[in-house]
């Protein structure tokens, strides 16, 4: 009889609309991200929990399916409404802690046995705490659906913003995504192509404010600040535009695209490799210009391949011998030695002849080119 009189204060409490006011403010209090939501939203969480309650004396086994999906329903919408779970958690441990409270201050006042209401109570207990357990699992698995139709929805805008077969989307589509339509923004295409390494590289990359996603086979994105070379770390190649106004980001793209072979890893800005990218556009002029050169090199040869290695180091170091060297932790003599050796092989000087209308600067990108078209092949 005494444990028919508990449930019947746990129902009246479950009916009392001031026990609801108590259970929800204590969950308010507790939680501000949680009071950020409508009231209603508060009073159907604590209806969930009380009739789970209810549900250990009604029904055997305590509380069942309809109870366990409502409280993932619950979850699912607390991740869609931007609830962090850590505060939902608050909310909820918060609201349980009253109602238990009050229970014990009803069952006391109704006469009900303390060893019985202690066992109803653990019942109840283990019911609620069931549900928070349904809770997180639909809170989980909303935020992972969430995150791939986000996901999704801004690699499908990247590819829109990107690629020139595709209508622009317009300021509202760009902002719904994060970005701001008037901002301007780096353009950051990576060699990255395996889905699984993205997600790893797109996660380093979080302090970019930016948005992320394959386009064209490549993770590619737009951001408002460059990263780190600490945060894109030392196993991927990215090529970053300068920051421009959506409008330009198409064109910063396809120069990306053409300049991302011309490097090895890490960070480059794209104009720093202009020489370089227009230079790999023309394969056949390089090949021309390679077997004028240095035809009379061999390819495997570990010496020509050594001349070669040294050559290109001096022409990057401004043919200064003693930057030379220091970058190829040898001698100066010995650079000079390998210099004076590729020029007795091939039969032509390194060195440019007096500039006479700008023939200093074509020797030297012609050599440099030649040079690198050997090495390369």
């Amino acid at each position: 009889m005494a444990h028919r009189s508990l449930h019947d204060v746990l129902a009246a409490m479950a009916a009392d609309a001031g026990v609801v006011d108590e259970v929800v403010r204590a969950a308010r209090t507790e939680s501000p991200e949680v009071a950020r939501l409508p009231v209603d939203e508060n009073r159907r969480h604590v209806a969930i929990v009380l009739a789970a309650g209810l549900a250990s004396f009604d029904r055997p086994g305590g509380a069942g399916e309809q109870d366990y999906a409502a409280a993932a329903v619950l979850g699912a919408d607390r991740a869609a409404q931007g609830v962090p779970l850590a505060a939902l958690l608050r909310g909820v441990q918060a609201g349980r802690s009253r109602a238990v409270e009050i229970a014990v201050e009803r069952g006391k006042a109704a006469g009900v046995p303390d060893d019985v209401m202690l066992a109803a109570l653990v019942d109840f207990d283990r019911n609620t705490r069931a549900l928070e357990r349904q809770v997180i699992a639909g809170y989980h698995e909303a935020e992972l659906e969430l995150s791939r139709t986000v996901h999704d929805s801004r690699a499908r805008l990247l590819r829109r913003l990107l690629s020139g077969d595709t209508t622009p989307p317009s300021a509202e589509e760009v902002a719904n995504t994060g970005l701001n339509p008037g901002g301007r923004f780096h353009c950051l295409l990576s060699d990255v192509g395996d889905p699984y390494q993205a997600m790893v590289v797109e996660r380093r990359l979080g302090a970019t404010g930016g948005v992320f996603g394959l386009v064209e086979g490549r993770l590619t994105g737009l951001a408002p600040r460059l990263p780190t070379a600490s945060a894109l770390g030392d196993d991927v190649l990215m090529v970053a535009s300068p920051a421009v106004p959506l409008a330009e980001v198409r064109a910063m793209h396809a120069l990306c695209v053409m300049a991302l072979p011309t490097r090895s890893r890490g960070l480059h800005a794209v104009a720093d490799l202009a020489v370089e990218t227009a230079l790999a556009a023309q394969p056949g002029l390089a090949a021309l210009l390679e077997g004028t050169l240095l035809n009379a090199l061999t390819p495997g040869d570990p010496f020509h391949e050594q001349l070669v290695s040294t050559a290109l180091a001096y022409l990057d170091h401004g043919r200064r011998l003693d930057q030379t060297a220091a970058a190829l932790h040898v001698h100066a003599n010995t650079v000079r030695y390998r210099l004076s050796r590729l020029g007795e092989i091939t039969g032509t000087s390194l060195d440019p002849p007096e500039d006479d209308g700008g023939t200093h600067v074509r020797h030297t990108v012609g050599w440099w080119w030649a040079l690198r078209t050997w090495r390369s092949g």
